[in-house]
């Protein structure tokens, strides 16, 4: 078998399982709050700049800090929000054991 096949077959499964099912549906209960989407949005945007800023050098000010720091505060706000941000971890924490699991060959050989 291909190992490209392999991963085709993974992201068929990954979209199958609960954990991305869930998250899907989180994420569609945030779209159908106009207030809860624009500021996910404008958290979304802040995120961009602030990476766009450290990737070409440029210094991340203690305003842009703050600014995220009121954002993140205001999602707390917002049910949906902190619901899909539950959504994510539980991806996040399965995409990790599953990155393990893939690079677990490639681990090996440096541990010798």
């Amino acid at each position: 078998m291909n190992i490209y096949d392999s991963a085709n077959k993974l992201e068929q499964d990954l979209r199958e399982t609960p954990e991305v099912a869930d998250l899907k549906l989180a994420f569609e209960a945030v779209k159908a709050n106009d207030l809860a989407y624009k500021l996910f949005d404008k958290v979304q945007n802040k995120q961009f700049e602030l990476q766009q800023k450290q990737m070409q050098g440029q210094e991340i000010t203690d305003d842009d800090v703050e600014e995220m720091h009121k954002l993140s505060d205001q999602l707390q706000n917002f049910t949906e929000i902190t619901n899909l941000m539950e959504k994510e971890k539980k991806v996040d924490s399965m995409m990790q054991e599953l990155n393990k699991i893939i690079s677990k060959p490639i681990a090996e050989i440096y541990q010798g």
